[in-house]
């Protein structure tokens, strides 16, 4: 079986995690952690990273961090993990969903104006597959309106997004909010395992992230606490982990680059699929390969899944829609929402294989069984 993704781990991987263990540093009080938190801002060009366990508790910890409490709405796309609803609603807020921009699956940012409200604290823009939100418009309606910006930039380590609101520049995905959260799960192009980090320029939203990643312990008496937090600490392993990831995230981003050509050659002659369009905008990474479908050719994604699977090709599916999520509908969410684009992502839309490890002939392969399973 042809994995989906596979990490890249043959760098100072091993020697830091060797160091943790010689050191006996294993708990989240090494110093890996913030030589790791260190780096990775850099990369992203924030001036604090808080590292966390993982991606889920990084869009928790910065949402509180923003100041998201009872009775808050925070805008997100319908196409995304849960985890964006779920950080929103263990804060007492109440996710509100918007549609996507079809040609980049990205949330469409025509739609979000009219889902403001007063109750609105934090648009959370989700950098899908790669590719960048289109920031402009959401960073002027910011100006107008005052609520707070939540990137989540867990799929684009290393994108960019030209921003000319932001003075005519290319800017790092993660760089344009009031705070980023992203994850370093296993699938992405640097990795900890599990793991993520909240980013911010705001020293003061940085320390509320580490104050909640920490019990809300506070700093002047310890095992006293006046709010609560949560254990959301990163390990010195993982982040020795991570460290070795940061300093080889160029290398990762021109396979990336590299690996995408060789899909999107492929492709082109594969009547009836759809390889995501870089916009001029956008500077992608390619964190994943996604097709879609075209409906006339009478098949759905998960059929053509399957077909590939028999032929040795793991896959995965896009996202179901939140508003057709039942965990979160039997909380008497979204009744009555439709999202057209989503639901149609879903339905055609898969990724093939998207590991660092793939080869030119792995691809092919890949587009050969693609190929036979469109039969």
């Amino acid at each position: 079986m042809i994995p989906v993704s596979e990490p890249l781990l043959d760098g100072n991987e091993k020697r830091y995690l060797a160091e943790c263990i010689d050191s006996g540093w294993i708990s989240s009080e090494g110093p890996f952690v913030a030589k790791f938190e260190a780096a990775f801002a850099a990369r992203l060009d924030r001036a604090h990273g808080v590292a966390v366990c993982n991606g889920t508790a990084a869009l928790e910890a910065a949402l509180y961090a923003l100041g998201v409490g009872e009775g808050d709405e925070v805008i997100m796309p319908a196409f995304t993990i849960i985890s964006c609803a779920v950080a929103a609603l263990r804060l007492g807020a109440r996710p509100v969903l918007v549609d996507i921009d079809p040609e980049t699956w990205c949330m469409d940012m025509a739609l979000v104006e009219a889902s403001l409200t007063p109750r609105t604290k934090v648009v959370m823009p989700v950098h899908i597959f790669g590719h960048a939100v289109d920031m402009d418009p959401l960073l002027r309606l910011r100006e107008r309106h005052g609520f707070k910006i939540l990137e989540d930039a867990a799929e684009v380590h290393g994108a960019e997004y030209f921003s000319r609101q932001l003075g005519g520049r290319w800017m790092k995905c993660g760089a344009m909010g009031d705070a980023t959260a992203t994850s370093f799960y296993a699938n992405k192009i640097v990795t900890t395992g599990e793991g993520g980090m909240v980013l911010a320029d705001d020293a003061a939203v940085a320390a509320r992230a580490r104050s909640y990643r920490n019990l809300c312990f506070r700093p002047e008496r310890r095992f006293y606490h006046t709010e609560i937090g949560y254990n959301f600490r990163m390990t010195n392993l993982q982040a020795a982990v991570g460290l070795a990831q940061v300093e080889r995230i160029d290398e990762f981003i021109a396979m990336k680059t590299r690996i995408a050509a060789w899909y999107r050659a492929a492709l082109g002659a594969v009547p009836g699929v759809r390889f995501m369009q870089v916009q001029p905008w956008a500077r992608s990474v390619y964190w994943v390969y996604a097709v879609e479908l075209d409906p006339a050719r009478g098949l759905e994604a998960a059929t053509v899944m399957e077909r590939l699977k028999a032929r040795g090709v793991a896959t995965r599916p896009f996202f179901l829609g939140l508003h057709q999520q039942p965990a979160l509908r039997e909380r008497g969410l979204f009744a009555g929402a439709t999202h057209p684009r989503t639901d149609h992502a879903y339905r055609f839309g898969f990724y093939l294989p998207s590991g660092l490890t793939l080869t030119e002939a792995t691809v092919a392969r890949v587009v050969a069984a693609l190929r036979e399973a469109l039969v």
